[in-house]
């Protein structure tokens, strides 16, 4: 280590490292040349000289990728942190890197977590430390006999010291990787302590102002390439159904439209289960079928019953009223017709102006191809305040299955928003479509 030519640390990097050497979790996310790896090989250097336990896991998308980016690490990794004390080899037909420490040897096996069968070169070690780069990357399922993620995590129940170290840059926020375990850690707690930062490339000092303009200067702000490459926030950015819109939200979104350009106003309600959102929309009709603004969105994470729903509900009315809308309609998922009973009731007690009724709904591909066509030709807007809606349609993407939308459990799932917004406006889709030239 006394070789490196190391640059100043800056104090979010400082506190990751120094929370980490406590914790048994600890997770670095962030965007790309932000130095995340870099924390958790010294991290890992530091645990290495003191535990007790002789085999380790290092693991990337390919034992390349591991290799490269924990061995190495721009000089700043395992094998550069041990250098003169460490040599490559093979440890049961694994390549992994033997390391004289003051506690005694160790060994690091590396693998190749990215494939359905990865699991099967990690299989009769216990390993004390796992460190895994862009841990997205690793296969996860349901069946803990064949995720790598899993089967990793298990292989470690027996270590006398525990220590975890993940680092990743940020991916789609729906993906399983934070459903199931970040931000569930982060939001339910873990025995032995979770630790996690968020870093850019702003907290790397080692980069120039010059580095970081050029950098900046690749990407046009508010594109998902932007917000994903150099703010380093959660995002998609392959296979998007609404592309356009991720790209240049200018696209669509308004900050304003006057009630007399509307002439039909419908509420789209989804009602959310377990782990989904119940979600609220106000659409607007604009005159002459030319298209169709959201006016206002809402949603709701809580889970209490048909009494909060109807709280939920009125409140989004009283909203809604307040800013000079008017509700006319509200539409249902026609399969939840006992909630929606309920909402029928509610209208008529506190006498809220809309009729609520059941949607009838189109084929799911359909209502997609409306949108994309509405979006293409400038007749879909979105009030600037509708954060969610905005959200909805920057993230919806593809899923493995033709021509449907990736569903995912999540309480920030944007399908089910999605949902909200057709239902409101599937009465208007025949005008809409004869407004876009097209007879069905």
């Amino acid at each position: 280590m006394q070789n490196i030519r190391w640059s100043p640390f800056s104090d979010k990097h400082i506190e990751y490292i120094h929370r980490a050497l406590d914790c048994k979790m600890s997770v670095a996310e962030g965007s790309v040349r932000a130095g995340k790896t870099i924390d958790n090989c010294i991290i890992a250097c530091a645990y290495l000289e003191e535990c007790e336990d002789k085999v380790h896991l290092a693991s990337g998308s390919t034992i390349a990728n591991a290799k490269l980016n924990i061995g190495y690490c721009n000089g700043f990794g395992l094998e550069c942190l041990f250098a003169g004390r460490c040599k490559w080899g093979k440890f049961r037909d694994n390549e992994a890197l033997f390391i004289k420490t003051k506690t005694g040897e160790k060994i690091v096996v590396f693998a190749g977590g990215g494939k359905a069968d990865s699991y099967k070169k990690i299989l009769g070690n216990s390993y004390g430390l796992w460190i895994a780069t862009e841990i997205n990357e690793h296969y996860d399922c349901d069946d803990s006999r064949t995720s790598f993620i899993k089967v990793a995590l298990a292989r470690q129940i027996a270590s006398k010291n525990i220590k975890i170290l993940w680092d990743l840059n940020p991916c789609n926020p729906h993906h399983r990787i934070y459903t199931d375990y970040i931000d569930n850690y982060r939001d339910n707690g873990l025995l032995g302590g979770y630790n996690y930062q968020h870093f850019t490339y702003r907290d790397n000092w080692s980069l120039s102002e010059r580095q970081i303009a050029e950098t900046e200067s690749m990407w046009k702000e508010g594109t998902i390439w932007y917000k994903r490459d150099i703010l380093g926030e959660r995002c998609v950015a392959e296979g998007l159904i609404y592309k356009e819109l991720a790209d240049d939200l200018n696209s669509c979104v308004i900050d304003s439209i006057e009630p007399s350009e509307i002439i039909d106003y419908a509420i789209g309600v989804d009602f959310g289960e377990a782990r989904s959102s119940t979600t609220f929309a106000l659409l607007g009709l604009l005159s002459g079928a030319k298209g169709i603004v959201i006016l206002e969105d809402m949603r709701i994470n809580e889970h209490g019953g048909v009494s909060l729903l109807e709280r939920q509900f009125e409140e989004f009315c009283n909203r809604c009223i307040a800013k000079g809308w008017k509700l006319n309609n509200t539409y249902y998922d026609n399969e939840q017709r006992t909630l929606g009973k309920s909402l029928e009731s509610l209208v008529l007690v506190k006498d809220i102006p809309t009729v609520v009724k059941q949607c009838v709904k189109d084929k799911i591909i359909d209502r997609i191809r409306l949108e994309q066509m509405l979006l293409a030709s400038g007749r879909l807007k979105i009030l600037k305040n509708c954060k969610e809606s905005i959200s909805a349609f920057q993230e919806a993407v593809w899923s493995d299955k033709k021509e449907e939308r990736l569903d995912e459990v999540s309480e920030h799932n944007p399908v089910d928003m999605l949902d909200a917004i057709e239902y409101a406006f599937q009465k208007w889709t025949k005008m809409l479509l004869m407004a876009l030239g097209i007879r069905r």
